[in-house]
């Protein structure tokens, strides 16, 4: 069969190039190797934030004195929990069918490889199309070490199928994916240990809120060891041993469960690379600024090019690919991409991080103001909060934004708005915030900087 455009990968940055492609007189046929929504939809973003949100709602609970609420009280279901979360997977993924079905994408649920450049392989049925673009995601990545194998240890795909609350739960890596899990679980009654080799949490966060996080986090009872090796894991009588070192010395965790969440690997196995003549590693398939492989007319988004693992970076370099392919050019700024982990509070960044900067050599001032001076945060029972914003001292733009506390995530997106239409200092200061928001953070972090 042949076709203008193939993609393999049904995730975010699969499925929304496709449609768009459709949308602009293109035959698209896409190869779904799993469900339709990619890791994002169905083991990943979605799924996390529903448990995120069910989290955010037993720690308010169990304030509900604090806002004049007495004798409250409520039980946590975790059946009900984890089918709700079923449920919003499941409308979202329909969803996604009807995108695609409206658009005129033709849908081959199997898993694809190449033949040769020009042909790809499924089911037994060859299909050709003048371009290509491999969105296959990525996989959990494993440590190497004694016991990473057993069956005790859950990966992120995993810990999402249990139908029931750890009793305690360690994992091993204070990541995006490790925290937000940490945050989860701990507000729904687990007793959490997180293992972080390097000496922070979240290493791409600014240092300062990656330390205020950790404190605010070892105070609702998480405890967080950094700069500690995992050496091995066994089961034991008493439940799953966790050997680590740190500064020198030996330590130990048991606890019920245990979830290793070290990160992410591009998922290349199975494409049969090599017969198209892509170049690719470990690190994932190699590709230019326009998405496009070493082979013309192969490219490759996402998690798969481990340029950047985030759903709404893979779709704008679908676009990117797709643009590229049809010889039209745009501004997408991909150093300028809004990131957050969803903690409890939870965090968000933007731009560069003081320390990125003094490598580059940029002088910069830096404001600061927090969430305790703000009255929308006051009103709302969220004080624990940062926000932090990076200026360039030469010109005053602003060059990154750091946040921790409510709606971080929402404020750092307000940020990258800025900086996209390349705010200063002063410009920032002279436009209107509404009150009372929590935004207004941001406005005493730049008066904080003059």
């Amino acid at each position: 069969m042949k076709t203008d455009l193939i993609i393999i990968g049904a995730g975010p940055g699969g499925y929304e190039t496709a449609v768009e492609a459709a949308h602009r007189g293109k035959s698209v046929i896409i190869f779904n190797g799993g469900a339709l929504g990619g890791t994002c939809l169905n083991e990943g973003c979605i799924p996390t934030k529903c448990l995120c949100r069910d989290a955010e709602m037993v720690a308010q609970f169990k304030e509900a004195d604090r806002f004049g609420i007495d004798d409250f009280t409520f039980a946590v279901d975790y059946t009900k929990i984890a089918a709700r979360k079923n449920e919003v997977v499941s409308k979202l993924r329909e969803g996604v069918a009807g995108l695609l079905k409206s658009a005129g994408v033709a849908v081959v649920d199997a898993k694809a490889s190449f033949k040769d450049a020009g042909t790809i392989i499924a089911d037994g049925e060859e299909y050709t199309a003048d371009d290509i673009i491999i969105a296959t995601g990525s996989v959990s990545k494993s440590l190497p070490i004694e016991g990473h194998d057993l069956d005790c240890v859950m990966d992120s795909s995993d810990i999402l199928s249990i139908d029931y609350v750890p009793e305690s739960l360690t994992i091993i890596g204070g990541g995006v994916i490790g925290m937000e899990f940490a945050s989860i679980f701990s507000n729904l009654g687990s007793k959490v240990t997180v293992i972080e080799f390097m000496k922070q949490i979240l290493p791409p966060f600014d240092s300062d809120i990656a330390k205020r996080l950790k404190q605010t986090l070892s105070k609702r009872g998480i405890n967080i060891i950094t700069g500690a090796a995992a050496k091995k894991i066994e089961k034991t009588e008493e439940g799953v041993r966790v050997v680590y070192e740190a500064k020198g010395k030996e330590g130990e965790v048991i606890s019920s469960d245990l979830l290793m969440a070290v990160g992410r690997a591009p998922r290349v196995d199975g494409l049969n690379l090599e017969a198209a003549g892509v170049e690719y590693s470990p690190k994932g398939i190699k590709v230019n600024d326009e998405m496009q492989t070493n082979v013309e007319h192969i490219y490759a988004i996402g998690d798969v090019n481990a340029r950047m693992m985030l759903a709404h970076v893979a779709s704008f370099q679908g676009l990117r690919a797709l643009n590229a392919i049809e010889g039209k050019k745009e501004s997408i700024r991909f150093d300028l991409v809004p990131s957050a982990v969803f903690t409890l509070p939870e965090c968000g960044m933007a731009g560069l991080t003081e320390e990125e900067c003094k490598a580059r050599g940029i002088a910069v001032t830096t404001g600061k103001s927090f969430y305790r001076a703000n009255g929308k945060a006051l009103a709302m029972g969220e004080e624990e909060g940062l926000c932090k914003l990076i200026f360039s001292k030469e010109d005053g733009k602003l060059l990154g934004a750091h946040i921790m506390g409510a709606d971080a995530a929402l404020m750092a997106q307000q940020c990258v708005d800025f900086m996209n239409a390349g705010a200063t200092v002063a410009s920032i200061s002279e436009t209107i915030f509404g009150h009372p928001t929590l935004s207004e953070i941001i406005l005493s972090a730049v008066h904080a900087a003059r």
